[in-house]
């Protein structure tokens, strides 16, 4: 197992390397740059707009631009932003625990949820409980997020129950410490709706398919013939089998933890580092989309690592050495 790590890790460095390499060639193949609106406007002289070039290194050729930007991110150098006017390592740290917070909660909601009901929807299949769960599971795969998302923040408005965008209220500074943390979660409770409600179809249907292929096989039915109770059935041998392709869905799931909320953050305003990219790509901060993406790689090798190493514990039969 731990050469199976090694390895995963030693593969990291090309993939990231090739990654950084097609991503900077592509943003540079769109056009305009960063200075693109200050060559527009009027107040700005063309001798400023020069000097903020050379500043920048934009007045570079690419492959210098790409080989000098590498090779400070080797040591964790990642630049300047052009927007912000800060180092990006600084820029992504402030906004990224914004985004892990949202995401691990509508998480943690996601599975407490859909488990329970993806094994209660299997255990009563095609009863009138199961076909409802079904239909609420489609209504909610076939719902955009944006689209939940402004429908939240209309009835937010109309309601006046929940803030509408944001994390913080205005007077979040001068709130005691557990004041802080409610004015928080009362922000979260919008994004963690779209996030971790809608995310339930999927994981429920994944896990009332799984559950329902596991409860066909011989050892299910020499476990009932044995006299064993129905709780024991499902909880000691059935969910144990139908958990593992969850398992790697998890994976992936811990790799999205940081942006895969980017949709919602720009809907509902959430200041979180998925939000910070797509401003990035619109204004073409250069060196914060690709800090960015090599976070978001890094997030996703470790996400499917953890994930193999859940498996191997979940069941005997996996090994990978």
């Amino acid at each position: 197992m731990l050469r199976h790590i090694a390895r995963r890790l030693l593969h990291l460095i090309p993939m990231l390397l090739g990654i950084t390499l097609i991503s900077f060639a592509i943003i540079q193949l769109s056009p305009g740059d960063f200075l693109a609106e200050a060559r527009m406007n009027p107040v700005v002289s063309s001798e400023t707009v020069d000097r903020m070039r050379v500043s920048f290194g934009l007045d570079q050729p690419l492959h210098i631009q790409y080989l000098r930007w590498f090779w400070n991110a080797l040591r964790l150098d990642f630049g300047y932003s052009f927007a912000f006017q800060v180092p990006v390592i600084w820029l992504i740290g402030s906004r990224l625990m914004n985004s892990v917070l949202l995401n691990l909660v509508s998480f943690a909601v996601a599975w407490a949820i859909a488990i329970p009901l993806g094994i209660h929807a299997a255990r009563r299949q095609y009863t009138l409980s199961d076909n409802v769960l079904s239909f609420s599971a489609y209504l909610g795969i076939s719902t955009p997020t944006f689209f939940s998302g402004l429908f939240l923040l209309y009835l937010a408005f109309r309601t006046g129950w929940f803030p509408i965008g944001g994390m913080t209220s205005i007077d979040h500074d001068f709130l005691p410490w557990w004041g802080k943390i409610l004015d928080v979660a009362h922000h979260m409770v919008l994004p963690v709706l779209v996030l971790g409600v809608l995310s339930v179809a999927g994981l429920m249907r994944q896990m009332r398919a799984n559950l329902l292929e596991v409860l066909r096989q011989d050892y299910v039915r020499t476990a009932r013939s044995k006299g064993l109770a129905e709780r024991v059935v499902i909880n000691k041998h059935v969910v144990r089998n139908a958990i593992n392709p969850l398992i790697t869905i998890f994976g992936f799931s811990l790799g999205g933890l940081l942006g895969g909320s980017a949709i919602l953050e720009n809907v509902m305003g959430w200041p979180g580092i998925g939000k910070l990219i797509v401003e990035a790509t619109i204004q073409k901060d250069l060196y914060v989309v690709m800090a960015s993406l090599v976070l978001g790689s890094v997030t996703l090798v470790a996400g499917n690592l953890i994930a193999d190493v859940l498996l191997v514990v979940s069941d005997p039969r996996i090994r990978y050495d």
